[in-house]
């Protein structure tokens, strides 16, 4: 019971927003998830790269923060590399395209 208090009473416990930002950020680290059973055609380019850079400051900021935020810290490094699988499934879709148009024209 005295563990529970404590965590309950923490700096990084559930009554501040230490605990309830990671735990709302894991919706993108799901929908990423989510997202690899799609086609490589209905990635944006352009929003997976902004998640990356959304996610790297955000590490940056959870390990700079004090007290250091573990939960925030691996919440956006699951999600860095999500994302960078994202966008490796999109740029290999990108250059198949690219050497399709290319087979076309010739």
């Amino acid at each position: 019971m005295n563990f529970f208090r404590a965590f309950l009473n923490s700096p990084l416990g559930p009554k501040t927003t230490h605990f309830w930002g990671p735990m709302a950020n894991w919706g993108f680290v799901i929908s990423g998830v989510m997202d690899s059973k799609k086609p490589p055609d209905a990635i944006s380019g352009n929003m997976t790269a902004v998640l990356c850079v959304y996610s790297i400051l955000c590490m940056r900021f959870a390990w700079m923060v004090r007290p250091r935020n573990h939960l925030l810290l691996v919440c956006h490094a699951s999600n860095e590399s999500v994302q960078l699988y994202q966008l490796s499934r999109w740029l290999k879709h990108q250059r198949y395209l690219s050497q399709k148009e290319e087979n076309v024209s010739s």
